[in-house]
């Protein structure tokens, strides 16, 4: 999310002196940040990463090249309207998992809609497990928090960042905003499979490159994309619910949005099917998810 905070590692790693310097910069940053009222935080952290982080970070370039490649007709107005609103989510989302407590108690205010929101209440009475699978988007712990407000336990899955440094302060704001939070990978897996086979609720994202997943279709691209979530729905009989919160006008609150449970037919087709909700709602608010991410990589993928 930040010039620190790459994700894919695939291994823990030694920290660099690189990695110290840049986690002592965001650490002063958001220690500065939490010292003011949310109302003010929460925009100027936007502020700080679409004027100073994102050009620093190569941002704005990457924007630029992700648009081009999947909409090369877009005006150019609106292509550097996204150079600016996209970075500017993005700080806010940032600040905001640091805010903790203030944040949860916000984002649970949150109006919850959606065909998801009734199957998920029968599935927890019937301890039936579900999967939440969400997207850098928005704000993609403002669903969890809504649901963590409303009562439930929801997990979380998440990737290691490559910054150690940072990760390990980065996961404890996840962790603040509701437990179990699980590490892909080895290390979380065994914790993870236990608490679906006990009915568990587990958030997790969808949208994130990935070199051994499947071929799969986003924007008329192939989009390398994991199994997991639909393989897990599967083995586990969960439920599988796209869950998104949209940033509303003010920039501050959000409107939940759990969509109907995806039938269970294969991995493939259930995971297409979350790649194509989320590039329907990506359609309607162009400027909330992460154009900075590099989901398309086309020397190791061909457009089908």
């Amino acid at each position: 999310m930040s010039f620190a905070a790459k994700h894919g590692a695939k291994m823990k790693r030694e920290g660099t002196a690189r990695d110290r310097v840049e986690n002592a910069f965001l650490r002063a940053l958001f220690k500065a940040l939490l010292a003011l009222p949310y109302d003010w935080r929460v925009p100027l952290c936007g502020w700080v990463m679409t004027w100073i982080i994102a050009p620093l970070a190569g941002y704005r370039s990457r924007i630029r090249e992700n648009l081009a490649m999947i909409m090369p007709d877009m005006p150019k107005d609106e292509v550097r309207r996204l150079m600016r609103r996209v970075p500017d989510n993005v700080g806010r989302t940032v600040i905001e998992a640091y805010s903790g407590e203030e944040f949860r108690q916000r984002a649970a205010r949150s109006e919850v809609i959606g065909g998801g929101l009734a199957a998920a209440v029968a599935a927890d009475r019937d301890k039936r497990p579900v999967i939440f699978v969400t997207a850098h988007f928005g704000n993609y712990e403002a669903s969890r928090a809504a649901m963590t407000g409303r009562g439930y336990q929801i997990g979380a899955l998440y990737r290691p960042m490559n910054n150690p440094y940072f990760n390990e302060h980065y996961v404890a704001a996840m962790a603040s905003l509701g437990e179990p939070v699980f590490p892909r990978g080895r290390q979380g897996l065994g914790g993870m499979l236990k608490f679906l086979r006990g009915g568990g609720k587990l958030g997790m994202l969808v949208d994130l490159h990935i070199d051994d997943g499947a071929p799969l279709q986003f924007f008329g691209h192939t989009a390398m994309t994991a199994l997991t979530a639909g393989e897990l729905a599967l083995k586990y009989d969960a439920l599988l619910i796209p869950a998104y919160a949209v940033r509303l006008e003010n920039g501050l609150d959000f409107r939940v949005i759990l969509e109907d449970p995806i039938p269970h037919t294969t991995p493939e087709e259930m995971t297409q099917a979350l790649n194509d909700s989320l590039e329907a709602l990506v359609r309607q608010h162009m400027d909330q998810w992460f154009w900075i991410h590099r989901r398309w990589k086309p020397s190791r993928t061909r457009r089908t």
